[in-house]
């Protein structure tokens, strides 16, 4: 299977997207679409022994609309190739033309009523045909440059699957179209000395409603598409991070090359200040790089040779080589940019319903407006009347608010969460977030660091804590147990000098034992010193309470004396108290899973102040944990570090991965926690809130905003009231839902976590 993004021209809403959608979807060999209708493309997933891309351009342009193979390359390279600029030079250049002859028409066919100067040889029923020509031709320009409209729309129309434009295509076309009949029935009655019925259609021309129809609507889809513009701003600033060149060694010497000529393997040069081009390994040197634009952590991280470096991050201090591992599409900046492009681009649930209702909208409004006009027709009332009925139905019902109220939100609420260090997969994830009642949180490396650290030196009455620790680190030092290597990462933090150890023996799940300076020594546990009938006197009762908090406690004797007792753990990390109240303040049941003792376990969940604690848990055991869970009916969050709970993220309804980003975390989870704190998780789960807060509002006012419109186009409070809206306000109207819209969409970027 293969898969290709394509940019797709000329679609304006919900159904045309749906259009696009269909029409690909229906051919042979296409397995998946997925229509961005904020972005202007698609991507395809197919088989290419049954269909090809040019196959696949084919039909969306049968569709009505235009296509092409969107540019391959770098992510900057790929925003050049964005469409969205040229949408909004396009529509500007529309609006302009659109409205300087809107203006002028509306002079022409209102000066007379107004009192304004207007030519004589417009002026009176014997230049009713000038008149009526010189509307006609200001009109023209506005409908040539207007045209897709009227493509688009009576395609998809003739299709049976009709779309905005063609209620657009309609409503304005029939305007103009009524006014050509009117130009000759002028024509008619001064050819016959018709005064009456040349003065009755002079005033019946409508050019200027169908050119108020299609200026008003383009300059909604101007400042629609700046506004979109807008909503991209977090992907742009992601690839505004990484440098265009770079310094690489060639032959021996330093050349400066375009990022995109870079190849695996090449070794980069990096000075104090500069941005890391691309992924790699340092090679020679070291510094303080500064990870904050991707990870949010704002203390600089220490690098030496062996360590890795990502792209977009920025040398402090100091100058180092690297390696090149990762280049172009598989640095971990391109990867970041593609996850927030793909949530971007995909559909959650309650925007699948928007498109279905629009599928269902648009041909019941067409309907609606032709009842209308055939009842009024019926009613006694003149064409003419019956005619601006049903053209203000048709365009103050287009469906191009409901198209872009879930996109524009979803779009802004990624980038929102990948501006906070928070990588969104999907949109599905994002609407799921807000509905999560139970977070489930994997221990080790999540709650806790991860890596195990003295906590406690514990010496006995000939014994300093200095001496402890050096015989302590001495005697792990053979060993690769990681308690022992805990030990010896403290002696060194301590600088304790070093002894030599010979007849070094571990013994399995017990101690190690070795000779230093001709003395024996043991470390391990209880039963390990009770094998050797130490007297562990005052230090086991100490040991007991080490272990009730959660602390692993390690003996350690000289021949048959007790020298002390170092404790060891897995610290919790300092955000992680913070988090868990922030979970429970928001009403969440949170549940730890661990494969510690039990002990461990409950000594952790007191200091947390946890809901519940599951010990002794495999980890292939994780993902049944997560079932049971479901299987009660509650909707759970899996928070853990995306290696070993892999199965569990993959199971949750929200898989989260917290750490800095791996390829396994990407694959396995469906949000990705950049900065390593579990406060983020809250941050993910507000942010879906007002995110959803925000389409829900949208929605609203773009359904039922318009919905609730229908009826006064309709004339139904006319025989009451004398309520009648005209084409001209019905387009001011519609194109108020969609700016509207995209504005309350747009308050998502002043999203802030601490309220």
């Amino acid at each position: 299977m293969k898969k290709e993004k394509f940019d797709v021209i000329g679609m304006t809403c919900s159904a045309c997207s749906a259009s696009v959608e269909k029409a690909v979807e229906r051919m042979e060999g296409v397995s998946s679409v997925s229509v961005n209708l904020l972005a202007n493309n698609m991507t395809v997933e197919y088989d290419e022994s049954l269909v090809e891309s040019s196959s696949i351009i084919s039909a969306v342009t049968d569709a009505g609309y235009s296509a092409s193979l969107t540019g391959a390359g770098s992510p900057a390279q790929a925003a050049e190739n964005n469409q969205v600029q040229a949408e909004i030079d396009e529509m500007k250049y529309r609006t302009i033309v659109s409205l300087v002859f809107m203006v002028l028409l509306m002079y022409v066919a209102m000066g007379p009523m107004l009192g304004l100067p207007i030519p004589s040889f417009l002026v009176g029923t014997e230049n009713a045909v000038t008149m009526a020509l010189v509307q006609f031709l200001l009109t023209l320009p506005v409908v040539y440059v207007n045209r897709q409209y009227f493509q688009a729309g009576f395609k998809t129309l003739w299709r049976r699957n009709p779309n905005m434009d063609s209620l657009i295509a309609i409503g304005s076309g029939a305007a103009i179209v009524y006014g050509i009949f009117a130009m000759f029935r002028i024509g008619w009655g001064l050819g016959h000395a018709d005064l009456e019925l040349v003065r009755r259609y002079s005033h019946d021309l409508y050019f200027e409603s169908g050119t108020m129809i299609l200026a008003l609507i383009t300059l909604g889809k101007f400042l629609e598409a700046r506004s979109k513009g807008r909503t991209s701003d977090a992907i742009a600033k992601l690839i505004d991070l990484a440098p265009k060149t770079a310094t690489v060694i060639r032959d021996g010497q330093e050349v400066e090359i375009p990022v995109a000529d870079l190849v695996e393997g090449d070794i980069v040069v990096i000075r104090p200040g500069q941005s890391i081009p691309v992924d790699g390994v340092i090679i020679e040197g070291s510094s303080a790089v500064d990870e904050s634009a991707l990870t949010g952590e704002s203390i600089p991280v220490a690098k030496t040779v062996g360590d890795k470096v990502i792209s977009a991050t920025i040398n402090k201090a100091g100058a180092f080589r690297f390696r090149a591992t990762r280049i172009g599409d598989d640095t971990t900046l391109a990867q970041i940019i593609r996850l927030v492009e793909e949530a971007s681009s995909s559909k959650a649930p309650i925007a699948k319903l928007a498109d279905k209702i629009s599928g269902i909208f648009v041909p019941a409004v067409i309907a609606i407006a032709l009842a209308a006009f055939i009842i009024w027709l019926l009613l006694g009332y003149p064409f003419e009347f019956a005619l601006t009925i049903g053209v203000a139905v048709l365009v103050i019902s287009c469906p191009c608010a409901l198209g872009l109220a879930t996109p524009v939100a979803i779009m802004v609420g990624t980038g929102q969460g990948a501006l906070h260090g928070i990588l969104i997969k999907s949109a599905e994830s994002l609407e799921t977030a807000h509905s999560v009642d139970t977070v489930v949180l994997d221990k080790t490396g999540t709650i806790t660091e991860g890596k195990p650290q003295v906590t406690d030196v514990l010496p006995g009455t000939n014994i300093s804590e200095e001496e402890l620790l050096a015989i302590g680190a001495s005697l792990e030092k053979p060993s690769e147990h990681p308690l022992a290597e805990a030990i010896v990462t403290r002696g060194k933090e301590r600088e304790v000098d070093f002894a030599e150890v010979s007849d070094f023996l571990a013994v399995p799940g017990k101690g190690v034992q070795g000779q230093i300076e001709g003395q024996k020594y043991l470390a391990g546990n209880l039963s390990f010193m009770r094998e050797y009938q130490i007297d562990l006197g005052e230090f086991e009762s100490a040991a007991d309470k080490l272990a009730e908090q959660g602390k692993t406690p390690m003996y350690f004797a000289a021949g048959r004396e007790i020298l002390g007792i170092i404790a060891v753990a897995d610290v919790i990390k300092p955000s992680s108290r913070q988090a868990i109240n922030d979970l429970k303040e928001l009403g969440l049941d949170v549940v730890m899973l661990t494969g510690d003792n039990k002990r461990t376990a409950e000594a952790i969940r007191r200091e947390l102040n946890i809901d519940t604690v599951i010990a002794e848990v495999l980890p292939d055991d994780k993902e049944r944990e997560v079932r049971s869970l479901q299987e009660q009916g509650q909707t759970v969050a899996m928070v853990g570090d995306g290696v070993n709970d892999a199965p569990a993220l993959a199971r949750a309804d929200v898989g989260v991965a917290i750490g800095a980003g791996t390829d396994v975390a990407i694959e396995s989870a469906d949000i990705v926690l950049m900065k390593n704190d579990l406060r983020d998780v809250t941050t993910a789960i507000k942010l879906s809130k007002a995110t959803l807060r925000n389409i829900k509002q949208n929605l609203f006012w773009a359904f039922f905003y318009n919905t609730l419109g229908i009826p006064l186009a309709a004339g139904l409070f006319y025989p009451i009231l004398g309520w009648r809206l005209s084409p001209m306000y019905a387009a001011a109207a519609m194109s108020l839902s969609s700016i509207f819209v995209v504005t309350n969409a747009l308050r998502l970027r002043r999203f802030d976590p601490e309220k």
